[in-house]
């Protein structure tokens, strides 16, 4: 099978085994809104033979049991589905508050980006913690969220070489985006900052503190402030 095109939404072959559904093909609000009443379908509406399903910028790839139904069936009754799409209406975004300590050995790397885009440390902060975030998908790892709004008087690559260590909480940049390792992990993201906020908890009903369609604003904290709410 080859790709297709219902409407406005494509469809792609990934594998025998999954299909890729695209609400459009560059990083929008619209095609965001649009992912986020499918994932609604999907949990309303569950499909006997979907496996599993997992959400991107613009796009959710859906894995299936090919003992159960082919691509073909599948998207049928997927394009059926998506032409009810707009009956799913989409729960209050939640307006959400990550306090950051930035600089030091909070971020090594917030010296170096600034220095990049010609511009002070101070500046970089500011146009930080001033934009409000979305929360697109999660991936990586859990808890890891990716988040577009950054302003692009910072956007900034990867690092060249990846770190083998990355502590949890660290906040990073990455091209056009910003988001916070929950864990220690190795990553390439230029990190400006960490937060004592923990990203993932197993013992929380919410495991995750960032959900998809999440707003995000981070706030500068001192060191002291770190410690407090560290230990808190």
């Amino acid at each position: 099978m080859s790709a297709s095109i219902t409407g406005d939404v494509r469809f792609q072959p990934a594998s025998d085994q999954s299909l890729l559904i695209y609400f459009g093909e560059s990083i929008t609000l619209e095609a965001h809104e649009r992912v986020r009443k499918f994932l609604r379908l999907l949990e309303s509406e569950p499909f006997a033979g979907v496996r599993n399903f997992h959400p991107a910028y613009c796009s959710v790839l859906l894995d299936f049991d090919a003992l159960k139904m082919t691509q073909d069936e599948l998207q049928g009754a997927l394009s059926a589905r998506l032409a009810r799409i707009d009956e799913f209406p989409l729960p209050e975004r939640r307006q959400l508050e990550i306090p950051t300590c930035y600089g030091g050995d909070f971020g090594p790397d917030l010296r170096e980006v600034a220095r990049l885009h010609g511009l002070t440390p101070e500046q970089v902060i500011e146009m930080h913690a001033s934009a409000t975030y979305v929360v697109y998908f999660l991936g990586f790892v859990p808890g890891f969220a990716y988040l577009g709004g950054l302003p692009k008087a910072i956007a900034t690559p990867r690092l060249a070489t990846p770190r083998r260590n990355t502590p949890p909480g660290s906040v990073g940049i990455a091209d056009d985006q910003t988001g916070v390792y929950p864990f220690d992990t190795p990553g390439g993201w230029r990190l400006i900052g960490r937060t004592p906020i923990s990203m993932f908890r197993p013992d929380r009903s919410n495991m995750s503190f960032l959900s998809i369609g999440d707003r995000v604003r981070f706030t500068p904290i001192s060191v002291e402030q770190f410690a407090a709410l560290k230990s808190a």
